[in-house]
């Protein structure tokens, strides 16, 4: 803050700053706290990067989704048999 000799103008001006960034500092935390709308940007990046531009799967997930159904499977074939 300001020190005891400063004029009424340089409070103002600092009162004013301090508005600001109390302003700002309200406005981030309540951007973190923002829950849901974290959530959609959040599914939409992941929403991004799993697919082309197309809007349809990449293969190499696809491909690995197959080959996870396929070991899954033989795990549960293989439990069966013993």
């Amino acid at each position: 803050m300001s020190s005891n000799g400063a004029s009424p103008e340089q409070i103002e001006a600092d009162i004013a700053r301090q508005r600001e960034e109390l302003a700002a500092t309200v406005s981030r935390l309540e951007a973190k706290l923002d829950v849901k709308t974290r959530a959609r940007h959040k599914a939409a990046e992941l929403k991004d990067r799993a697919t082309t531009d197309t809007g349809k799967p990449r293969p190499e997930l696809l491909a690995g989704a197959g080959i996870a159904v396929a070991v899954l499977v033989a795990l549960v074939v293989r439990r069966r048999r013993r």
